[in-house]
């Protein structure tokens, strides 16, 4: 990604990354878990929740992570259904995020379009920059989703099944080298092994 890019992809990060965390602790606290308000992580101010490490992955590798929102099951009255809750939140507020911004885009270029406006710099710059936004919250609604420990997913289908606590651990172990092993492959031989670009464009599609 060179500099051009992320200037125009930073902004979605960054605002896709807040408010994927702010839901994460939104709902523990809708729940009954004080612990991330507590931390002060039920905010949209992107420092309570960026992770310098993780965003300069974002940046340069294409992949990265914020910094995880903490809750105490302790707290919950259905640990199950409400850790998938927790879990879920993150992601469909990427997903809402990403279908706005799309929107966005169509109601503007429409705009133009009907008032027969020119395409000037600023609103060509702005175009861009909102497309990034919507692109980024759509690929980090899929990559959350997908079943591999330590993302959303996983979280979301082992409070679906009867699993015991040993063999959620064994498989959290090899999640996070087999997610590293896949995105490595992917972005460094050009084997697409989990099509997001193909989701991302598909659903740029449907609601631009």
């Amino acid at each position: 990604m060179d500099w051009q890019q992320i200037v125009y992809y930073l902004p979605g990060v960054l605002l896709g990354l807040t408010v994927h965390e702010f839901f994460h602790a939104f709902a523990a606290w809708k729940l009954g878990d004080n612990t991330a308000k507590e931390q002060g992580r039920l905010t949209l101010n992107p420092i309570k929740h960026i992770d310098i490490i993780g965003l300069l992955f974002i940046v340069f590798a294409g992949f990265g992570w914020a910094k995880p929102v903490q809750f105490n099951p302790e707290n919950l009255k259905h640990l199950r259904r409400d850790k998938a809750i927790i879990a879920a939140a993150g992601p469909l507020s990427n997903f809402v995020l990403g279908v706005i911004l799309a929107l966005s885009i169509r109601f503007l270029f429409y705009f133009h379009i009907s008032n027969d406006l020119e395409f000037g710099e600023i609103a060509f710059h702005s175009f861009l920059i909102l497309y990034s936004a919507a692109s980024v919250n759509f690929g980090l609604f899929i990559f959350n989703l997908l079943p591999v420990p330590p993302l959303d997913g996983s979280h979301i289908v082992f409070s679906g099944l009867n699993l015991s606590y040993s063999t959620e651990e064994k498989i959290r172990k090899i999640g996070l080298p087999v997610l590293f092993l896949i995105i490595i492959i992917q972005n460094y031989f050009n084997i697409t092994i989990i099509p997001i670009n193909h989701a991302i464009n598909w659903l740029m599609g449907l609601f631009m």
